[in-house]
């Protein structure tokens, strides 16, 4: 599934149209992605939690020349599924 169709399936299912479905799926990727930037977390019970996690600069090769190559830290989000999407998929 990808955006359109997501935002076509929830205008289906709250009855909206597909504007509004936009705006608000839209929005709401939009809040996720900024409280993440800010460093805290998005904890959504029954669904999941979205975090940053911290990856430290380490050491890697180029396949093809098979140099070293530093790789820098970084920070990368996380999402960690819930109980319930658990339990929804098996």
């Amino acid at each position: 599934m990808n955006k359109n169709e997501l935002v076509s399936a929830v205008a289906e299912k709250a009855g909206l149209s597909k504007t509004d479905a936009s705006s608000a799926v839209d929005g709401i990727f939009d809040v996720i992605q900024a409280e993440l930037k800010n460093g805290g977390d998005v904890r959504l019970v029954g669904f999941g939690n979205f975090s940053v996690s911290r990856r430290e600069a380490s050491k890697g090769r180029n396949p093809s020349t098979g140099a070293e190559v530093d790789i820098p830290a970084r920070n990368v989000p996380k999402f960690s599924a819930g109980k319930g999407l658990k339990d929804a998929v098996n």
